[in-house]
């Protein structure tokens, strides 16, 4: 399966997300913020997706994405967001800098697999194709 990298301040919903990925076959990183969230990017080369919040301390979810963007071995790497509902604004910007998609929290786990699959199974064809 893949190797994820979960990015969000709260250590319950890391635990929650991990859980759930990691009972369906996935590897799991977690780091607490867009700082750590850089740090294990740059330690780990094989990863195949990160899923963020928007809202975190040190670093926040949009310029850790920016920053992915603007290196050439996160460029493509795709991102899910993970954020509240009150943040619509955010989650656009997000999408514009290039998040693969979006779910809001509390998150539904039969949901988030889906996303995560229909996003690993785009990049699995592009590869191939």
């Amino acid at each position: 399966m893949a190797k994820i990298l979960i990015v969000d301040d709260a250590a319950s919903m890391r635990q929650q997300i991990a859980f759930v990925l990691e009972t369906n076959g996935h590897q799991v990183l977690m780091g607490q913020d867009g700082l750590d969230g850089l740090e294990i990017l740059k330690q780990n080369n094989d990863i195949d997706l990160v899923i963020s919040d928007i809202r975190m301390p040190r670093m926040e979810g949009i310029p850790m994405i920016k920053k992915m963007r603007n290196d050439v071995r996160f460029r493509n790497l795709p991102i899910i967001i993970l954020s509240t509902k009150g943040d619509n604004t955010l989650i656009q910007q997000a999408k514009e800098l290039g998040a693969s998609g979006w779910m809001v929290k509390p998150f539904n786990p039969p949901q988030l697999l889906n996303i995560i699959n229909k996003v690993l199974s785009k990049i699995a064809a592009s590869k191939s194709g």
